[in-house]
Order: C-alpha cells, then sequence, then structure tokens
C-alpha cells in the first residue's frame, strides 16, 4: 500500500505483506485496523542478547541474569504431561548440548513441534534438576540450511524486544513485524490532543513520539517515557469524563430539597429500632444533609458486612417519606430484595405508610395494580429488583433512590434509575451502597462524580469471624463440627460452586447435598437452596432454616448477600480457591451475625499462585477494607467494581495500584481542566473533547452533557 493512501482506520487485509489467513487471525485478536495496531501495547519486553550456544546459555542460567536469551537447535523429543497442570515438554540441542523446553497450557505446542524440526528459541534460561530449562519460549522454525552453530562473540548491549498479547495462530514476533512496518508512517498520522504547554508543564512527548517508544525503545527509559505519557492520557480522559458529569449534575439537573426538620428528625429516630452507632450517625447526617439541597446528592455508602448500611440508607427513604414524597431501593437479586424488604416491614410495621415489593416474579394482574398504585403515589417505599426499571413502571414523585450492592448495577441501570424523576431536568437524590468496600483511590477512578461516605465501625458485640483453611482431608472434622452446633440449635451454610456436576472437577451442589446427607450429616435437619428455585420454593426454605426446622443450607453463592440467620454460626466454602476474595468475604459475613461467633472453614486446595493469595488474605483478616486492598493487589482493578456491567473501558497501558501518582495527577488536572471550561468547548479543546467523547461518553452518559 502507498503510506500516502494509509489512514488510521485503513484495514489490516489492505497492508502491504499481510496475507488474508493472517489478517484474519489479526482480526480474531481484535486488531482491524491500523489504529488497533499502534493501541495493541506490548505486554513486556524482552532483553535478547545475540544468539548463544546451548553451552554459554548454561552460564547464563547459573549467572541468573534474568534477561531473555536466544538459541538455536535442533528438536529431539516431544513428550505431553499429564493431570490438571498438564504440560508439553521437548528437548533441544546443538553441537554443545541440550536444553529443556515446557510449554505450560498450551497442548496444542505437541502438535506443531517433532523430532528432527530445528527452531530458534528465545526465552530466559534456568537450572531444573541439574539440567537447563526455558519456560513458556516464544519460538519459530529455521531454514534446514541455517547454521546451528553460535556467533564467537555477543553484542556488547542486549536488544529490547516487544513481546506482544499473541495467538497459538499468531506469534508475537509476526504482530511486531507487522507493527514495525507500518509504524513511521502511523504515527506521522496523529494529532496531539494535549496542548504544547500542558505537555510542557507535566514533561510529557507527543503523542505520536510516545507510540514509537512503546513499540521500538533503544532504552529502558524510553518505556518508562511513553508508557506515563500514554497512562496518563487513559487516567486523565476518564478523570475530564467524571468531572464533567459532576460539573453537569451540579449545574443543569436540580432535585426536591428534604429538609430534616426536629419532627422529621424525631419521627425517623422513632423508627430506627436501636441506638446508631457513631459511625452510622456520622453518616446520616451527612446524607440528611445533602438531601436537603436541590442538588442532586450522589453518594456512595461503604460499609463492611453487616456495618447497619440499611437502616441507614431507610433513614434516608424516611426523610423523603416524612416531606411527602416516595423513595425507592433497588437490588440485585430477588433473595436480596426479599430480605430488605422483610427486615424495612418489620421495622416499620406500625408506621402510617405503605411498603411493597416488586420483583420479576410479581406478575399480570397483581403487578398492573402495584404500578397503578405507585404511579398514583400510593406507595410510599418501593423495595425491588431491576423490574423498578422497567419503562411501565412510573413515579409519581420519587426523591430518594437507593441501588444495594452497586457493583452489580451498570452505568446504564443506575441512569435510567435517576431518571424515574418527575422529568429530565428534576432527578431523585441517589445513594448506591456497597458492602464490598473500594479502596479509596479505585473509588476516585471509576466513582469519581460521587461523594463517599464510610461506615467504618461495626455494631456493639459483633465477634470477628474465625477463618481457616483446609484440604480435602480437613474438611471430614469441619462437617464434625456442623453436626455438633446443629446439636446445640446452632445453624450452618455449606456452599459449593456449581449446581450440576460437570467436567471442571468441581463440587457440585446435588451430588455434594447426597454425600452428606448420607454421611457425616445424616442425622441433621438438611436442603439444598440455588438460584433456579422459584421464589415460593425458596421463601420456604428460607422460613424453614430461620426458624429452626433446617439445621444446615447446602447451596451456591445465592445466599452471598441477603441472607440474614442471625442463629447461623458456621459457613464451609467448597473449592473456594475458585471464588474471588470479595465474594469469599460475603459469604463469610453470613455467620456470626448474632450473640455467638462465627467461623468459616475454606475447603481449598489451590493451585495458582493468586488463588493462594486469596486464601491467605482471607484467613489473616477480617477486614472488608484490607480485603478490598488485598484483591486489588492480587488481581488489579479489573471486576473489583463492575467495570464489566458497567462498559467501563478497559484501561490499556495504566495499571493501578502501580499508576496511582499519575492518578492523582489526573485527578487534580482535571479538576482544573473543568473549572476553566467545563464542556471543553473552546477551540484547544476540540480534539479533546472528541475523543474523550469517543472513549467515555456512552458509560458515562455524557452525550447529555453540552
Amino acid at each position: 500500500m502507498d503510506p500516502t493512501t494509509l489512514t488510521l482506520t485503513t484495514a489490516v487485509d489492505d497492508l502491504q505483506g499481510v496475507h488474508p489467513e493472517t489478517a484474519a487471525a489479526l482480526r480474531r485478536l481484535g486488531l482491524r485496523c491500523v489504529a488497533d495496531l499502534l493501541l495493541h501495547a506490548p505486554s513486556r519486553y524482552r532483553r535478547t542478547h545475540s544468539w548463544q550456544s546451548m553451552s554459554q546459555m548454561a552460564e547464563f542460567a547459573d549467572a541468573q541474569s534474568g534477561d531473555d536469551l536466544e538459541v538455536r537447535g535442533e528438536i529431539v523429543s516431544v513428550e505431553r504431561g499429564f493431570g490438571r497442570g498438564a504440560k508439553v515438554e521437548a528437548v533441544l540441542e546443538d553441537d554443545s548440548g541440550e536444553v529443556d523446553l515446557v510449554f505450560f497450557n498450551q497442548p496444542w505446542i505437541q502438535r506443531k513441534l517433532h523430532p528432527g524440526l530445528r527452531i530458534s528459541v528465545v526465552g530466559r534460561p534456568r537450572r531444573y534438576r541439574s539440567r537447563i530449562q526455558i519456560a513458556n519460549p516464544s519460538w519459530q522454525r529455521i531454514d534446514n540450511d541455517a547454521s546451528l552453530v553460535a556467533p564467537a562473540c555477543e553484542d556488547e548491549h542486549a536488544k529490547l524486544t516487544p513481546v506482544y498479547p499473541a495467538s497459538d495462530e499468531l506469534s508475537s514476533d509476526s504482530i511486531a513485524e507487522i507493527i514495525l512496518a507500518t509504524l513511521p508512517d502511523a504515527t506521522a498520522l496523529l494529532d496531539d490532543h494535549l496542548t504544547d504547554e500542558y505537555r510542557a508543564s507535566r514533561n510529557l512527548p507527543t503523542l505520536a513520539r510516545a507510540y514509537r517508544l512503546l513499540h521500538r525503545p533503544e532504552l529502558e527509559e524510553h518505556i518508562d517515557t511513553a508508557r506515563r505519557r500514554l497512562a496518563l492520557d487513559e487516567l486523565l480522559m476518564l478523570q475530564l469524563g467524571v468531572m464533567m458529569k459532576r460539573f453537569h449534575r451540579r449545574t443543569h439537573l436540580q432535585a426536591v430539597s428534604l429538609p430534616l426538620t426536629e419532627d422529621v428528625q424525631s419521627r425517623i429516630s422513632a423508627r430506627i429500632p436501636f441506638t446508631p452507632t457513631d459511625a452510622q450517625s456520622r453518616v446520616m447526617n451527612e446524607i440528611a444533609a445533602d438531601l436537603a439541597e436541590e442538588i442532586p446528592m450522589n453518594r456512595l455508602l461503604q460499609g463492611d458486612v453487616g456495618s447497619g448500611k440499611t437502616m441507614v440508607a431507610l433513614a434516608a427513604m424516611l426523610q423523603a417519606v416524612a416531606n411527602g414524597r416516595q423513595a425507592a431501593l433497588v437490588a440485585p437479586t430477588e433473595l436480596l430484595a426479599e430480605q430488605h424488604e422483610r427486615t424495612l416491614r418489620e421495622v416499620l410495621q406500625h408506621a402510617p405508610m405503605r411498603l411493597e415489593l416488586l420483583t420479576g416474579s410479581i406478575t399480570g394482574s397483581a403487578r398492573r395494580s402495584l404500578v397503578k398504585d405507585i404511579g398514583a403515589g400510593r406507595v410510599d417505599i418501593v423495595v425491588g429488583t431491576h423490574a423498578i426499571l422497567t419503562n411501565d413502571v412510573v413515579f409519581r414523585d420519587l426523591a430518594v433512590a437507593v441501588a444495594d450492592e452497586q457493583h452489580r448495577f451498570g452505568v446504564q441501570q443506575r441512569a435510567t434509575l435517576r431518571s424515574k424523576g418527575s422529568d429530565q431536568t428534576h432527578c431523585p437524590h441517589q445513594l448506591v451502597m456497597t458492602a464490598t468496600p473500594i479502596p479509596r483511590t479505585l473509588s476516585l477512578t471509576l466513582f469519581g462524580d460521587l461523594d463517599v461516605s464510610v461506615i467504618d465501625e461495626m455494631p456493639p458485640g459483633r465477634l470477628p469471624v474465625e477463618t481457616v483453611a483446609v484440604d480435602r482431608a480437613g474438611a471430614a472434622a469441619a462437617y464434625a463440627d456442623v453436626a455438633a452446633r446443629a446439636g446445640r440449635g446452632e445453624r450452618s451454610f455449606v456452599v459449593v460452586p456449581v449446581i450440576e456436576e460437570s467436567p471442571t472437577g468441581l463440587t457440585d451442589l446435588e451430588s455434594h447435598l447426597d454425600r452428606l446427607a448420607t454421611g457425616p450429616l445424616r442425622d441433621c435437619r438438611i436442603a439444598a437452596m440455588h438460584g433456579r428455585l422459584d421464589t415460593t420454593e425458596r421463601e420456604r426454605i428460607m422460613n424453614l432454616f430461620r426458624e429452626g426446622s433446617l439445621d444446615v443450607l447446602v447451596a451456591t453463592t445465592v445466599i452471598e448477600v441477603g441472607v440474614d440467620v442471625p442463629q447461623a454460626t458456621l459457613i464451609v466454602i467448597e473449592d473456594a480457591d475458585r471464588f474471588g476474595l470479595a465474594q469469599l468475604h460475603q459469604l463469610r459475613g453470613r455467620v456470626g451475625r448474632g450473640d455467638r461467633a462465627g467461623k468459616c472453614v475454606l475447603v481449598a486446595e489451590p493451585t495458582t499462585d493468586e488463588a493462594h493469595r486469596r486464601i491467605e488474605a482471607m484467613v489473616e483478616t477480617t477486614d472488608g477494607f484490607q480485603i478490598a486492598e488485598r484483591d486489588l493487589e492480587i488481581r488489579g482493578p479489573g471486576e473489583l467494581f463492575g467495570a464489566r456491567q458497567s462498559g467501563v473501558p478497559p484501561f490499556r497501558i495504566a495499571v493501578i495500584p502501580r499508576d496511582l501518582e499519575l492518578l492523582a495527577l489526573a485527578r487534580r488536572d482535571a479538576e482544573v481542566w473543568i473549572e476553566e471550561d467545563p464542556l471543553l468547548t473552546q477551540p484547544p479543546h476540540t480534539l479533546l473533547r472528541r475523543r474523550l467523547l469517543k472513549a467515555h461518553g456512552q458509560w458515562l452518559g455524557l452525550g447529555d452533557v453540552g
């Protein structure tokens, strides 16, 4: 292709030298055009010395230099391992010796390698059982006429080679060849959305230079320079979007003022069945002050499992009702919605107001009648699931909207809840709650337009749950404990990851229930709980468990939230290494909710470092905020708070928590930027605004801004 006709949208199929099958493989990796190639960042860089002989490689392995090396040779054997950690092992040799190649989780390699094949291999050598081994090397076939005798001396400096996310049909080296061929012409097409003045103030390269350094660094500092510019770009774009949305909410939208008079305060206090903790009182005051304003509240309420968030939310909803308005509480599952409705109905049983439950299970004439009453204002508080968000549910005067377990709701769903106001310029005050504490830095990243309140104090008398980890053999003692507790009138949960038997070998509910009922728990009253049960049957089983007619519930993660049984003191979690850390913490919170201490037994035989660290974290701390920080350390922001559900585009370069300083810088700069040009409409910011709306406009709901 003529470089003069190249554009950032040029398809990979049209690039010179890219064959149709290669283009198809690129598309399967999400690389459809030139812009995608620029954005395909290396996952790491290898320091490759000149081609080594096997004997030279042994010297590097002994020196533990940590550099990647290249070696050439002929495959003399290929074998496939067996079991859970199956691997492919091959032996490569040249005239000076042998090196072992081991490929983990790449079974297809066995079909591609065979004795007699001559290949070039790049990887990091190490000694393993007195032999030299390279794990998961990159490799490619070499011509049969190529020499296998290494050069007599090596280069003075190692070469930095980018290693790209690849596939079994397209290697990193092949991707690198295509990217480097288009890099000069592609980067010449890049216009920079950051002004010269801003780049100079932050010592940043141009966008074009950043991408050139990212893909073709000559020095380590080139990589750092490129990553700093591109990571700050990502963080700054997100923060600008969040600040723009915050500005719009505060200047263009209006909510009903809900004053907290002495009379209203006394009526609310009369409905709260206990004396709030200092932390609850502080948070209630923060929320009450927000509700008294005409600027719509947009507050995130964080509190660990059992910290009393529901009563705080009730106080906010009662502030609306006391001012003659409506309130709604939306939960992600029917089980949690039912739990909230039951709790609130008990507290409000003598109050002169109407509370109703609206879930997907309420259908036909019952639903039509309820929706009609909501629209007429005859229902004061509505508790429900996503069923509240449907178009036919119209409130007469919704003033406070609460979303529980906010990480399970997408941004669009929260926006729908906000739109239940009386018209397009009015919206309800919104409170979103989470029992999965979010590290402050990350809450600023994704929820920067929210004010944050934290309940950092547990109710008096609440004891921490003892947590232990056992292997499969140790599970017998755990079930003996379940049986003993049943004899004392205590109740227990047993959690399994799947309902039915599957090829994964995970503990399934049906088989495990049978094993327990005919084995260690044969003298216990036992039942199953899972998401496929209809509402009536689920409620019947839960009532039996609450009232003590059942001793043990064998369940899936359907009990993760919304289950409050004070007599439950023990939870056994099977295959605990297969659950996420936040999920394990939520499950642990199902026990010890009464006056007796709880215990959590994690049955696990972790096979990965990440799984080991999750189990260790659970055993070492019961503090939800520490759990959140550990979760962040172990797996990054990822799905920690629903980025996937929210449609938040993932970062390509920025890594949290590594780039926390850049995040803080981006937030400060975004605040200044939006204060000076709230909608980024000034001429120098035209391109920045366009790219911002493309990156974040949809999920942040910026279409109505400006």
